[in-house]
């Protein structure tokens, strides 16, 4: 594998991806996907968007996710610093309603592989950041669906420094519970 190390999580199916980076005096290089490497790690799945944002600091955005679309994600941040968040929603899952995070930003270059059945969500802790992604499928309108950043039964510890102001769509703000998220699954 050579060109990336890859770091598996306490769920199962979340990968943490850290590319090997090559610099001099002049700045330095880095492959930020490479398919066979990729493939080598267990990640074989095909990507057929990219997607790029753009937030300031205390944006809050998530947990978001695809009800009859899913898609794989592949996340980095390019430029300033996020908490990421990935919670399991598969069915049957021994880790399902459980929540792993993990800081990427510009500096540390790291990404992280999102399976398809996860809710996804990050907070801006630098004062702007851009958050690229790949998808394994196409946007579809009308398609998302979402839970609340902070639902207790969920727990997620987002690391809110004192006095940060949280930005949070109007959108985001209204999500059903997760409690209710399964009551219309089991429903």
């Amino acid at each position: 594998m050579g060109k990336i190390s890859v770091e598996t999580c306490e769920i199962e199916g979340l990968k943490i991806i850290t590319p090997s980076v090559f610099g001099d005096e002049r700045g330095y290089f880095m492959e930020t996907y490479n398919y066979n490497d990729f493939a080598e790690a267990g990640i074989t799945e095909k990507f057929v968007q990219d997607n790029q944002s753009a937030s300031k600091k205390g944006v809050l955005r998530g947990l978001h996710f695809q009800i009859n679309y899913p898609q794989d994600k592949l996340v980095r941040v390019v430029n300033g610093e996020v908490f990421d968040v990935a919670v399991d929603l598969r069915e049957g899952s021994a880790t399902f309603g459980k929540w792993f995070g993990v800081t990427l930003s510009a500096e540390n270059k790291k990404q992280f592989f999102i399976p398809k059945g996860f809710a996804h969500g990050f907070l801006v802790l630098s004062d702007y950041a851009e958050f690229c992604y790949k998808c394994t499928d196409f946007y579809h309108p009308g398609d998302e669906g979402g839970l609340p950043y902070n639902d207790a039964e969920i727990g997620i510890a987002w690391p809110i420094p004192e006095g940060m102001e949280l930005t949070i769509s109007e959108k985001d703000q209204n999500w059903s519970s997760f409690a209710m998220y399964c009551s219309k699954k089991n429903g």
